[in-house]
């Protein structure tokens, strides 16, 4: 199962427009995770949903892109990057169009989840086309550094480009914009670019694929829906046990099947395991951030989606610069240092951020934002450099699908977790106080919900038979469970980033792991020989 070099990208300066709208097709992509994010409340406002349709928004697009990501690594080895790449943006960029035009929530998520799949198929092998077309160490690492920072563009693009669209054309030019960028690039892209690889002889894990969707569709219904129908509900307790069963069960299979999405004798190696930890635990902070500080600066400080693009500046611009000369800073400092430092970082930004209260001003959480964003980009620069030189090429594919698939799988952990954090404090802050005025039963679900995005609606409040002198009282409760509720889910994520940099301490000091990680010639992820057992 040798990988079958059918081509390269051609030789300069074909091979650099290439490279270029290969990345700006990647653009794309995280470009629509971080851009929807400032539309949030608008269309709250507009499909009148509460926070459990928002999170859905978010993760409808992040499930697939997850479950994908794997699939699309391995398949991109066996058809070929440039089939797939191009597949990938075709289909994205037709399912902007549906996003576009949907007038409900069920058409808009279904849409979303279709927008995510084909996103998917993207990522993995732009990654792994830069993995082959790029043959030395360091012209590898600049080219790594090059598409980092694409993303980071798109990071820092994302909320000001959203927040103007929003307010000039309104949410659905979020997804218009996709249309005529997705055409040129794919058109481009056709003409410059040849096939980079195929990798022959080798069977698709049709089995391994079903079970991770099973797993983390199961994982993200139960903590999404936790908080509106109860921890205790059977049907949690169902998705979690159907989460485990699957994810258990994945495992099993992966070491039986002969071309598995997820070899389980990469775990065995220090810096595999470190690549995971950090595009897990560390990025799992940037997403609940953006999630749940879209929602406080516009629900509950009252900001513009312009204004609050604006306030998210410190953390996307330094994402944006330190991922661009990240691959030039992981050439001169090892990653097994900059790997901790960049996690510690992150993990003490994000409990500085609890210190946000109903109102504070930019100067309260610019500095923790600036602080994320560096922590973020060296963590994530330097494993993604490190894991791409010590890769053997006929993996490539399925590394880079791996490792975005465990940062998805934190986008989608993020938001569902801290958005239940956030439910769960509103509901147990309001009952007292709804009792003691006597709302009625069928009310208060509907009304914490709302809550729970930050937003006192009320109107929904006068028809619940809320006097109108207590209406005011509860805009400023509303705010300070709200505030609660993030500060909980600042905490989490800041353990998670702290967690991150002592497991990669531990696991990049093990023999022989830092060798390997400071940049010896021999791989430090070996190729994979297929096991005995046949398919």
């Amino acid at each position: 199962m040798e990988l079958q070099p059918k081509g390269n990208i051609e030789t300069s300066p074909r091979k650099g427009w290439a490279f270029f709208f290969l990345c700006f097709g990647v653009f794309m992509v995280y470009l629509d995770l971080m851009i929807v994010n400032v539309a949030l409340p608008d269309i709250r406002t507009d499909m009148e949903i509460g926070i459990r349709g928002l999170q859905w928004i978010v993760d409808a697009y992040a499930i697939p892109f997850a479950c994908l990501l794997l699939a699309a690594g391995a398949l991109g080895d066996i058809v070929g990057h440039k089939k797939m790449f191009l597949t990938g943006l075709a289909g994205f960029t037709l399912a902007s169009v549906w996003c576009a035009e949907s007038s409900t929530l069920t058409s808009l998520l279904a849409a979303r989840a279709v927008q995510g799949a084909f996103g998917a198929l993207m990522i993995p092998v732009s990654l792994a086309i830069i993995r082959l077309t790029f043959d030395t160490p360091a012209e590898r690492a600049k080219a790594i550094g090059v598409w980092a920072g694409i993303g980071g563009i798109a990071l820092a693009a994302g909320p000001l480009a959203g927040g103007w669209l929003v307010e000039a054309f309104g949410w659905k030019s979020v997804f218009w914009l996709n249309v005529p960028v997705g055409a040129a690039v794919f058109l481009t892209l056709s003409v410059l670019m040849t096939e980079t690889s195929v990798r022959a002889k080798r069977s698709f894990d049709v089995v391994g694929q079903f079970l991770s969707i099973a797993g983390i569709a199961c994982l993200s219904y139960g903590l999404i829906e936790s908080h509106s129908l109860g921890w205790d509900n059977p049907g949690i307790i169902a998705s979690f046990a159907g989460a485990l069963l699957s994810l258990i069960a994945f495992a099993v299979w992966e070491r039986r099947f002969r071309d598995p999405l997820l070899p389980v004798s990469l775990f065995r190696q220090p810096l595999f395991l470190v690549a995971l930890l950090v595009n897990f635990l560390s990025f799992f902070g940037v997403f609940a951030v953006m999630f749940v500080m879209t929602l406080y600066l516009q629900n509950v400080n009252g900001l513009t989606a312009f204004e609050t693009g604006v306030r998210f500046l410190p953390l996307t611009a330094a994402i944006m610069v330190m991922t661009t000369i990240g691959g030039n800073l992981t050439a001169k400092i090892p990653p097994v240092a900059m790997i901790p430092i960049g996690a510690f970082a992150a993990g003490g930004a994000l409990f500085w951020l609890t210190s946000l209260e109903p109102g504070s001003g930019f100067g309260v959480y610019a500095w923790p934002l600036l602080l994320l964003g560096i922590g973020l980009s060296l963590a994530g620069t330097s494993t993604t450099v490190a894991l791409m030189n010590g890769i053997s090429p006929e993996r490539a594919g399925m590394a880079s699908g791996i490792a975005n698939t465990f940062r998805q799988i934190s986008a989608v952990v993020a938001v569902a977790l801290s958005g239940t954090i956030i439910s769960d404090r509103v509901r147990a802050s309001s009952d007292a106080w709804m009792s003691s005025l006597s709302i009625p039963e069928e009310w208060r679900s509907p009304l914490q919900e709302t809550m729970a995005s930050g937003n006192l609606n009320a109107e929904a409040w006068r028809s619940a038979g809320l006097p109108a002198d207590s209406l005011e009282i509860l805009g400023g409760k509303t705010a300070d469970w709200f505030a609660g509720g993030m500060h909980g889910a600042m905490v989490l994520s800041g353990i998670a980033g702290i967690v991150c940099g002592l497991i990669s301490l531990l696991l990049l000091a093990r023999r022989g792991a830092k060798r390997n990680v400071r940049g010896s010639a021999a791989p430090v992820i070996p190729p994979i020989t297929a096991p005995s057992q046949p398919k």
